[in-house]
């Protein structure tokens, strides 16, 4: 078995490689590390879940597992990812579990773990749970009698995310007069996104949000947001908005139907906050897939731009680090720490829309303070991808690559920590050179992977 916690949790194809044995062995592992943890009082663990029909499953399996040790669930049901952040610290849980698979396909999920206080766990501890499922949960003590964990539901865990996330906005935000696309990617935000709009007084206009157990993330969402800009542009929208299954991430579309990802997200927030004296200290962190012109725009305006591996706990982990109360990544996965834990797309998309209500100015306006650099990313399946990448040959195609890119070209090449693939970014002024660049490197790594 390989390692398995990725930089998103344990990931897999349900009922094959993360499976309901496995599940029941992360729930008695999980529950008994985290107790350790704080062992005052008989633990509880709040558990949440996307709509993918291996959820229940899975969740049944998990919560027999955190039973068996003693520990009490509170379940939350379906509800975005940023929402079991929050409400772990709400209910003073020792932990709070996700089942999903964010924006990959419905065979995936994946279990996710949050520590009390709404952050993700570090590794130390995902390292003493993993050790645990791989010697075997035999030893863990199995309470009998009223000892034995309780299921208990939390009725009021979506009105009490949805009252969080208004706190979050400024109470003068008034969207009456406006009207919004929501592409929900039939996933956990299907219906706490709409009804959070429509409080906010937005004509709403919902698409994905039938989820089935098998639609999730199936050509809408995220990473699909085809549908989404002709519905703008069918409705003379002001704005789209795509979530992603879990809704930890959004992407926007502006009224003429362009996609703006998460820098253009990232930079007119960071602009925003930084011009009403709100930024402080004056810096972003990103990730080294962000676009150079992300970074150009900032560095304009005297805002530092801090980078960092690719994943959200290591955004955090800088974050942290430097201060910055603003972090994330272009996929649209963004951190306020200043009211957040975890990237939250629903609470990502009013920070937007905040602007363009202060402002007055249209989102297509707003998005100019930035000029796109040419960038591509094209996906290599590859099993075996850390071994592939170490090889000489490759790092010799890297290095000729970042060297015909030049100063302001930008080359990321990365293993994917949640799928059996490689990342391969390219960005610079000239489309025809990222082609070459990226061509190069692929056949280095057909001719590696084929030895």
């Amino acid at each position: 078995m390989g390692s398995l916690f990725g930089t998103d949790g344990v990931r897999g194809i349900a009922n094959l490689d993360l499976t309901a044995e496995l599940a029941f062995k992360l729930g008695r592992a999980g529950s008994y590390v985290l107790a350790q943890q704080n062992p005052a009082g008989r633990p509880r663990i709040l558990v949440g879940k996307d709509t993918r029909i291996s959820g229940d499953m899975l969740e049944s399996a998990l919560i027999a597992g955190i039973c068996s040790t003693g520990a009490d669930v509170l379940t939350a049901g379906i509800i975005p990812t940023p929402a079991v952040a929050y409400l772990t610290g709400k209910y003073q849980a020792n932990c709070g579990i996700v089942i999903s698979a964010s924006h990959n396909p419905v065979e995936d999920n994946g279990i996710k773990f949050f520590g009390p206080a709404g952050y993700k766990l570090p590794d130390e501890i995902e390292v003493k749970i993993e050790e645990l499922v791989r010697q075997g949960t035999e030893g863990i003590n199995r309470p009998k009698g009223p000892d034995i964990g309780r299921v208990y539901s939390v009725e009021s865990a979506t009105e009490s995310y949805l009252e969080y996330l208004l706190s979050c906005c400024d109470p003068r935000l008034d969207l009456r007069g406006m009207t919004v696309v929501l592409d929900c990617a039939n996933g956990a935000a299907y219906h706490v996104a709409p009804e959070l709009w429509q409080r906010l007084g937005a004509r709403v206009i919902s698409i994905g949000d039938k989820p089935n157990g098998i639609n999730i993330n199936e050509r809408c969402g995220s990473t699909h947001t085809e549908l989404l800009k002709r519905t703008v542009r069918q409705y003379h929208a002001d704005l789209g908005i795509a979530y992603d299954g879990d809704a930890d991430r959004c992407i926007a579309v502006d009224e003429n139907g362009q996609e703006l990802d998460g820098d253009y997200i990232m930079l007119i927030c960071a602009l925003d906050m930084h011009r009403q004296n709100l930024l402080k200290p004056p810096t972003v962190v990103a990730t080294v897939m962000s676009n150079i012109g992300f970074e150009i725009a900032l560095r304009r305006e005297n805002v530092k731009v801090d980078s960092c591996k690719v994943g959200d706990r290591y955004v955090l982990e800088k974050m942290m680090e430097t201060g910055a109360l603003l972090g994330g990544e272009q996929s649209g996965h963004i951190i306020f720490r200043h009211h957040a834990t975890t990237g939250d797309g629903l609470l990502t998309s009013l920070k937007l829309m905040e602007v363009v209500r202060r402002t007055g100015l249209k989102l297509s306006e707003l998005s100019r303070e930035m000029e796109k650099y040419p960038q591509m990313l094209v996906n290599v399946r590859l099993d075996n991808k850390e071994e592939v990448l170490n090889h000489e040959i490759i790092q010799q195609a890297l290095d000729s690559a970042q060297q015909r890119l030049g100063e302001w070209g930008k080359l990321v090449v990365r293993p994917s920590g949640t799928e059996p693939l490689v990342r391969i970014m390219a960005q610079g002024p000239d489309d025809f050179l990222l082609r070459e660049v990226i061509d190069d490197i692929k056949k280095a790594i057909d001719a590696v992977a084929r030895q």
